[in-house]
């Protein structure tokens, strides 16, 4: 059987099995791994609007306001409204959110050692720029097809 066939299904096991790693460490936390996603994915996009999170995330709309509003009650993110659009609202982190995400990194490079043992420098540079231009490709793929 031709490996290739395999490749979507190794790319979820490999992410399933990579969330089930850093779960594993990160129980000292207090943080569920979607707060620690959220706050990942909104301090590279801030200003995202909710339905746009709900997509990078890949979380449920309803699944992902709940969840907002929990961390807008804990003091850890913001909704302002979106200049650009009246319904929509617009995500940015606060101040507290901060030392909140110097421990999830901390976690996520003690996981991602586990993950990249055995793998050289170059090794680990490789796999980065080749899943990189994989998703490329498909952002490409998807782009085109709308």
């Amino acid at each position: 059987m031709d490996p290739l066939r395999n490749f979507g299904f190794l790319l979820r096991e490999v992410s399933s099995l990579s969330a089930l790693n850093f779960e594993r460490y990160s129980g000292g936390l207090g943080l569920t791994l979607q707060q620690c996603k959220v706050l990942t994915y909104l301090q590279r996009n801030e200003g995202i609007s909710q339905v746009k999170l709900a997509a990078l995330t890949d979380t449920d709309p309803m699944t992902l306001a709940r969840t907002l509003e929990r961390m807008e009650g804990d003091g850890w993110i913001e909704r302002r409204p979106d200049p650009a659009d009246r319904r929509a609202r617009q995500l940015f982190l606060k101040p507290p959110a901060q030392a909140l995400l110097q421990n999830i990194w901390r976690v996520a490079d003690h996981a991602r050692v586990d993950a990249m043992t055995g793998l050289s420098a170059a090794d680990r540079a490789q796999l980065m720029e080749l899943l990189e231009r994989v998703r490329c490709n498909l952002t490409a793929a998807l782009d085109a097809g709308e």
